[in-house]
């Protein structure tokens, strides 16, 4: 009876070592093909000319189609003492440098002083008839807060750097990547260099590429 005794357990010994070896290969297998999907399947990261905005009229737009050149992207204001010498200073950047390799994009906003209260299409005809703009004025946005706009919020987070008034401008490249920032205060001959660099860079590129 001993005899049986010890050698019945070793009955039931090999079915339970299958089971082991099987839930171990499960286990190895589907972590190499977790490995396998964060290597090869990562998500797509985010750039600025990934996100969509509304225009002035609430029309849903594609950042996308601004890819490839050097853009400003600026938080406007109606009634603010920066208002007539950079909406002047924008338009000029526009003029000089764009709009085959750079555009300036305008983003109404009213956090700051409420110095913005009219409505998005009021704000673009105000920018119009008063300054003369050629480049694109936005739908009315928020830059704070839990609700800033996503395309803003890549900007702050991306520069480091949130806005502490109206007219803080962002530097972003052909790839959508935040080059630089200025505050409303600093002259527009600041500016110039970083686009003339950006824009001869993009010019290299074509050049390149032919």
């Amino acid at each position: 009876m001993e005899l049986l005794s010890t050698i019945y357990p070793l009955k039931y010994s090999v079915p339970k070592t299958r089971v082991f070896v099987v839930f171990l290969s499960m286990v190895l297998c589907t972590t190499i093909l977790c490995l396998l999907q964060l290597r090869f399947f990562k998500p797509k990261s985010k750039d600025f000319y990934s996100f969509e905005v509304k225009d002035s009229r609430g029309r849903i737009i594609s950042l996308e189609k601004y890819r490839g050149k050097a853009t400003l992207v600026v938080n406007v204001a109606s009634y603010c003492q920066y208002t007539d010498r950079n909406y002047i200073a924008l338009q000029e950047l526009h003029r000089e440098f764009g709009p085959s390799h750079f555009t300036v994009l305008a983003f109404p906003c009213n956090q700051f002083g409420e110095s913005e209260p009219s409505s998005s299409q009021e704000i673009e005809s105000f920018a119009k008839g008063n300054y003369g703009v050629t480049f694109p004025v936005f739908h009315k946005i928020k830059i704070l807060g839990s609700e800033a706009d996503p395309a803003f919020k890549f900007l702050i987070d991306s520069s480091k750097k949130e806005p502490r008034w109206n007219f803080w401008k962002y530097l972003v490249s052909p790839e959508g990547k935040v080059v630089k920032f200025w505050r409303p205060e600093e002259p527009i001959e600041s500016i110039k260099p970083e686009v003339t660099s950006l824009i001869r860079q993009i010019i290299m590129k074509k050049r390149e590429d032919l």
